[in-house]
């Protein structure tokens, strides 16, 4: 299974430019929520910029709920008021590709609150998708290869397992970034991997339990090396 983020283009400088003329634009011919924006080409012969990067900013404004596009139609403002439309693209524009300790406090917390939900919430179906990632993690790390990715989908399917969508999106959004750094900095010690198998196990069996409070501590002890690792405490 693979993971998958929005694509960002390598000149962020560019894709913020056209986004500060998507702004002035809006507010230039005063449209408001539901109002159609012109057409990709359009947008990229006014500025003077490929379709592509046009493309990739219209993107980062739709993630944030800031556009919105509909197949066969266009772009539409979305339905926010032009002063909060405003207000979050200046805070899009400002800002800094998360660090590794922000992402790592982020998930912490999320995961904290998203195992406790699963305890409560969880569905068979869903029992069976967290039991399926944990065996996949076990069989890659015990044979000494790197299981950052099975690990973070054991943590993905009891995101899906809380029944939040929200939370479960915004684990999506932030879990490529997380392999990246993990790899990057080398934060999973394969000499550990018997440790996290039955880290994982005993999550796993206090979510099939349905005991939301022995869950979240099983996580809180889970992430107590990494919490370690990113402090040095």
């Amino acid at each position: 299974m693979k993971l998958e983020s929005i694509a960002v283009s390598d000149n962020v400088e560019l894709q913020n430019d056209i986004i500060r003329k998507i702004k002035e634009l809006i507010n230039y011919k005063n449209l408001e929520p539901g109002d159609k924006l012109p057409s990709e080409r359009m947008l990229s012969e006014k500025f003077g910029v490929s379709r592509g990067n046009v493309r990739t900013s219209i993107q980062r404004l739709e993630y944030y709920g800031i556009l919105e596009s509909i197949p066969q139609s266009g772009t539409f403002v979305a339905n926010i008021g032009v002063v909060a439309m405003n207000g979050m693209i200046d805070d899009i524009l400002r800002l800094k590709d998360p660090d590794f300790k922000s992402l790592v406090e982020t998930r912490i917390l999320l995961e904290l609150k998203t195992v406790r939900l699963a305890a409560i919430r969880r569905s068979e179906e869903d029992l069976e998708n967290i039991k399926s990632a944990l065996d996949a993690y076990e069989k890659v790390a015990l044979s000494g290869e790197d299981a950052v990715q099975e690990d973070l989908l054991f943590h993905l399917a009891i995101a899906k397992a809380s029944g939040n969508r929200t939370i479960n999106a915004f684990m999506l959004s932030i879990t490529p970034q997380i392999i990246i750094d993990f790899e990057k900095y080398h934060v999973c010690d394969k000499r550990l991997a018997q440790i996290g198998i039955d880290e994982h196990k005993a999550i796993y069996k206090a979510i099939k339990e349905q005991n939301p409070k022995l869950a979240k501590q099983k996580m809180k002890d889970h992430f107590s090396v990494l919490y370690q690792y990113c402090y040095n405490t």
